[in-house]
């Protein structure tokens, strides 16, 4: 009782608290100027982090097990990834654009985890035989953790797209200040032209220099991203093998999830290999990577709709009583 009076309290605190990281982002987009609100958005994004990571230890002491068991914990669980993605360049104290999508990443994740699904979906419920196993915190949490990088360092090549092919078309430029101040991709080009007019510049510069140090800068995270989350992907794959044949009899049973987890490596495989060849380089991998951020959700959220196969104990159903 205690400990679910203390997730239910810690919960409402921070959903409370990313509602509130809402509004402030939503008002930061429109009014880069307002230096005060965004620090306000990043201590908000603190409370929240703490907030969800008590609720995970809470979570993880009353039920016994690692909080990975239902769709309800995973997403708690990929919001405090995202949260720790967005800490990085924080902790290293190194000026970059991947905070500019984990924001926004982390407050979608947990406002759904928290008002999107049914109430009875958030409790925690009993393992069934074939999660009883160690490998449980193993392998789920390093899909997670893959799932939540590999998300950003697509969007991280959406918006180099979105930049680059911006003014390409007739109606983003017919509204390019309105689209500069609602996306958030765009607050990216926004913050960096910023940052750059401040510097200094002895030589002369071709026209867009600015634009194109943006879009290689962000050529060049998404790649360091997304490398990361493959390895983290490939390692979850192969512990999900591993633990599949202790469970089931058999490394792959191409159940739906590992097919699609199979389709999932295969496209970032893709991406890592064109990026190889200099002349798929930039738009053609950030393209690949764009479909990469599709297919994760039909492999997260896709296969759980249907509720079918070997890992239908992570669908959209209620918990048993």
């Amino acid at each position: 009782m205690l400990f679910a009076t203390l997730e239910h309290i810690l919960t409402h605190i921070s959903f409370s608290t990313i509602s509130i990281v809402i509004t402030i982002h939503l008002i930061t987009l429109l009014v880069h100027e307002l230096r005060g609100l965004r620090d306000s958005s990043e201590k908000g994004m603190i409370a929240t982090f703490f907030s969800i990571t008590g609720f995970l230890v809470s979570r993880w002491v009353s039920s016994g097990h690692f909080p990975l068991s239902n769709l309800y914990e995973s997403l708690i669980f990929l919001s405090w990834t995202l949260y720790i993605l967005h800490t990085i360049p924080k902790i290293q104290n190194s000026k970059n654009d991947l905070s500019t999508i984990t924001t926004p990443s982390t407050i979608l994740t947990q406002g759904f985890a928290t008002s999107g699904l049914l109430t009875e979906m958030h409790q925690s419920t009993i393992l069934v035989p074939a999660l009883q196993s160690q490998w449980l915190m193993m392998h789920v949490s390093m899909m997670l953790l893959s799932y939540a990088t590999l998300l950003c360092g697509s969007l991280l090549s959406a918006a180099l797209l979105i930049i680059r092919f911006r003014n390409s078309f007739d109606f983003f430029s017919l509204k390019k200040n309105v689209l500069r101040k609602t996306f958030f991709f765009s607050e990216i080009e926004y913050l960096y032209a910023k940052r750059s007019a401040l510097k200094n510049t002895s030589f002369p510069v071709f026209p867009n220099y600015y634009k194109y140090q943006l879009t290689e800068r962000l050529d060049s995270w998404s790649y360091r991203v997304i490398s990361l989350g493959f390895t983290l992907l490939t390692v979850g794959i192969l512990c999900g093998a591993v633990w599949a044949n202790e469970a089931w009899g058999s490394y792959w049973n191409w159940d739906p999830k590992e097919t699609w987890a199979f389709i999932t490596w295969t496209i970032f495989a893709i991406y890592l290999h064109s990026r190889t060849n200099p002349n798929w380089k930039g738009t053609n991998s950030a393209l690949v990577a764009s479909i990469g951020f599709l297919i994760i959700w039909i492999c997260y959220f896709g296969i759980n709709l249907l509720g079918i196969g070997l890992h239908s104990y992570g669908s959209f159903t209620l918990p048993s009583k």
